[in-house]
């Protein structure tokens, strides 16, 4: 539970992304790869990923979008920064004092977690119990990663999907009445079917695309109607599914089973790929900068990741919007 017993809970409050410039499509990448537009539209859903260029670092994606969601957040001190990477700048140290750093919040708290395409889900849960154990009253929250560079460049299975970017939220103490107090969260592993989607160090990412589609529908559907459940929801209740954009067959097949409909699921991985743990807050704050998620907007998040690791949870959504539009929304780059 994220509420402690005097009725307090963590409240989302700031938020901000940051995108690459770059737009990859997919007439670009079928230039490198044995494979077509249709191919990979179809199965995926993706018609253009966002890629860094090579002199861009997760800490530099990271920190664009943390002083949007301190933008957001106002002029109020946060204690803990908790980031969320697959794909840190070093082995050793994190990235999360890096990021600190760099904006001007030298000793507070900072380290990084890893849960793949879970880990903002993860990300949040450490955040609330910083929170719950007044450690903090308030914590920025990033999940970044470069998923671009782990994909073989020949392997049309993984490099179609994947892309780069970040998106942060402020999270702070606040009645658990209140718009945007994070419900209960559902989180899981299994670390038995690690093998299904897997980067060694000094490898390649290796997928199992079919076994990774099943267990992604079946964990988020399980963990969303949990959330659902002990938020004391009911699944009609449900404005907005927000699911980590793994791939939009996947969300398709998770709103299905669920009963929530294309009209009720925010959806951006067709000009944006699979940014893993920046996912879900790129959504949030595309989404509400267009109005797709409005205030009092009744919100499940879900997410799914290797490991395999699964979460949610639930919100309602605030009067919130990032600090200032992102121009990497509306001015993409291709190549030419």
């Amino acid at each position: 539970m994220t509420s402690d017993h005097a009725g307090q809970a963590a409240v989302l409050c700031g938020l901000g992304a940051a995108l690459p410039p770059r737009a990859e499509s997919n007439v670009e990448l079928c230039r490198a790869l044995d494979t077509s537009d249709e191919w990979i539209r179809t199965r995926t859903g993706i018609t253009h990923r966002r890629i860094a260029d090579a002199g861009v670092s997760t800490a530099d994606l990271a920190t664009s979008a943390a002083i949007q969601a301190l933008a957001s957040f106002g002029p109020h001190p946060v204690q803990a920064l908790v980031l969320a990477t697959t794909t840190p700048d070093h082995q050793m140290p994190a990235t999360a004092p890096a990021v600190a750093a760099r904006l001007g919040l030298e000793g507070i708290a900072a380290f990084d977690v890893a849960a793949v395409c879970t880990g903002f889900l993860y990300a949040l849960a450490t955040a609330a119990g910083l929170i719950a154990s007044h450690t903090a009253n308030a914590v920025l929250v990033v999940g970044v990663d470069r998923m671009s560079l782990l994909p073989a460049p020949d392997d049309r299975t993984t490099r179609p999907l994947f892309a780069d970017g970040a998106g942060a939220v402020v999270l702070r103490r606040g009645p658990a009445t209140e718009p945007g107090a994070l419900g209960p969260l559902v989180l899981g592993s299994d670390g038995t079917h690690g093998d299904l989607l897997v980067a060694p160090h000094g490898g390649h990412m290796r997928m199992q695309g079919p076994d990774l589609f099943r267990h992604a529908v079946d964990r988020m559907c399980s963990a969303s109607t949990h959330a659902v459940q002990k938020a004391g929801w009911r699944i009609e209740d449900v404005d907005r599914l927000v699911p980590h954009q793994a791939n939009a067959r996947i969300t398709s097949a998770v709103g299905r089973r669920l009963g929530i409909g294309p009209d009720r699921q925010v959806q951006n991985i067709e000009h944006i790929g699979n940014t893993s743990a920046a996912s879900i807050p790129l959504a949030l704050a595309q989404a509400s900068t267009q109005e797709a998620l409005q205030p009092g907007h009744r919100t499940v998040l879900t997410a799914f990741g290797a490991g395999l690791t699964w979460g949610a949870t639930t919100l309602i959504w605030p009067d919130l919007k990032p600090a200032d539009h992102n121009p990497f929304y509306d001015t993409p780059r291709e190549r030419t």
